[in-house]
């Protein structure tokens, strides 16, 4: 779409209590400037600006996308001034949607339709509210047009009656901005340069002003402290809830499910209480998540279940799988159709064969384990020296006993069978029985020492 988009991001947040810039604050996973861009990107810009100011090189350094243009603001004199701040990085012969960096779930629907309303005029995105306080009210005539903004602090106690307000985004029609810009004034309460005032400046010039109205007040509710952002957070939450049971999905509760980063669902998936979901995971048909379970970046096929308080992260799971209670499965772990890894048990850098077995208290790691292996309780690859990282092989049909140590790098052979306590140092030949442990002895009449 030809036009510009500029996103005011320059605000301190003083109310957050916090060294991190507003607009930086996590919101589903992402910074709220993020949720922003992403919306505008969505409407195909020509100019894709950002005004930054408070937190500087910090903001700029969080989103390195190389199409965004920066306009500093310093020092912050309010709306108007920063807009003025992007003009030169700006095409005038364009549109200018102005977004606001603490505003994040505004949709690019809403934008759209604003920005048809608006037409060859300016275009605001207005909403009505029970309660209206801190907002700039909406003016309008007998007829209903439209006739200026006023902001709280200025306004009369009629005018603080009006129930719609301003949103602050709005569209600014091509070849007005720079002259707007340049005619206003900070003659008012805050001593501020109010964006705002351009709109009686519109209505001035015969102008026409034009409404849209966002489906609901939660896509421009914006946020001013954590108080506000835990509520956008499940306002965000729990969108993304409905929208997965009506593509079928069993939450056992939507109100207790966290997705930070993008879920994707096959059919009659279920996921119970607790849950969090980051970066990108993808559940296949009919998978089965119990509660408070962590996933990062995860893939898991049809037909697996992964049991309470498993924590999966960078890892792939076959069909049929069954995963935990309390298992980790770290980054580069593959777990192939069938396999089972049980509580307490721990998998990184590993691939984990067809149907094989490791059902409690095991670390496994930088290994390929073939088929069918039974790993017993207590069993350690020993993959680090203290310098490098080295592999263990465990061909298919391999059972190893419990308090099995293998000291990698170290084959199994096919079928071999490890006795439990054996320190394992060299290769085990396939078919064969391999044990390594101490004679055990008893000594009779040995008694026990006592205190003095």
């Amino acid at each position: 779409m030809s036009l510009n988009v500029v996103v005011l991001a320059a605000g301190q947040g003083k109310r957050m209590y916090s060294n991190l810039p507003k607009v930086l604050h996590p919101l589903g996973g992402k910074p709220l400037l993020q949720h922003v861009l992403d919306a505008a990107r969505q409407l195909r810009p020509e100019n894709l600006v950002v005004v930054y100011g408070h937190g500087g090189e910090i903001v700029r350094q969080a989103m390195p996308e190389a199409s965004l243009r920066w306009a500093l603001q310093s020092p912050q004199l309010g709306t108007g001034h920063a807009l003025a701040q992007a003009l030169p990085l700006l095409n005038e012969a364009l549109p200018t949607l102005v977004l606001y960096g603490d505003v994040p779930l505004v949709q690019p629907s809403t934008l759209e339709h604003l920005l048809h309303q608006a037409g060859d005029g300016l275009g605001l995105l207005t909403v009505c509210l029970a309660e209206p306080q801190g907002y700039g009210r909406i003016v309008r005539d007998d007829t209903g047009g439209v006739t200026g903004i006023v902001e709280e602090k200025d306004a009369t106690p009629v005018q603080r009656a009006i129930q719609e307000v301003n949103t602050g985004i709005m569209v600014l029609p091509p070849g007005r901005l720079a002259g707007w810009l340049a005619r206003l004034s900070n003659d008012n309460a805050q001593g501020e340069y109010y964006l705002t005032d351009v709109v009686a400046m519109a209505v001035a010039a015969g102008v026409a002003v034009r409404t849209a109205h966002p489906r609901g007040a939660w896509e421009v509710q914006g946020v001013n402290n954590k108080v506000q952002l835990a509520e956008l957070e499940r306002i965000y939450q729990r969108r993304l809830a409905e929208s997965l049971m009506q593509q079928g999905v069993r939450l056992a509760d939507p109100a207790r499910l966290d997705i930070r980063g993008r879920l994707v669902c096959g059919r009659d998936v279920s996921i119970d209480v607790g849950c969090v979901f980051e970066g990108e995971v993808a559940l296949e048909e009919a998978v089965e998540i119990g509660p408070y379970c962590v996933l990062r970046n995860v893939k898991i096929a049809a037909g697996s279940r992964v049991a309470a308080f498993t924590h999966m992260d960078g890892a792939e799971v076959g069909p049929d799988a069954v995963v935990g209670p309390y298992a980790r499965l770290r980054p580069g772990s593959v777990l192939e159709a069938g396999a089972h890894v049980g509580n307490f048990v721990e998998v990184k850098n590993s691939r984990i064969g067809p149907g094989s077995k490791a059902n409690h208290l095991a670390y496994v790691g930088d290994a390929e384990v073939g088929a069918r292996v039974n790993i017993g309780a207590g069993t350690i690859t020993c993959n680090y020296d203290g310098a490098n990282k080295h592999r263990t092989i465990i061909e298919d049909d391999v059972f190893i006993g419990s308090d099995t140590q293998l000291v990698a790098p170290v084959r199994v052979g096919r079928g071999a069978t490890l006795g439990a306590g054996t320190t394992l140092t060299k290769d085990a030949p396939p078919g064969t029985l391999t044990v390594s442990r101490v004679r055990q002895s008893s000594l009779p009449g040995w008694k026990r020492p006592e205190k003095a």
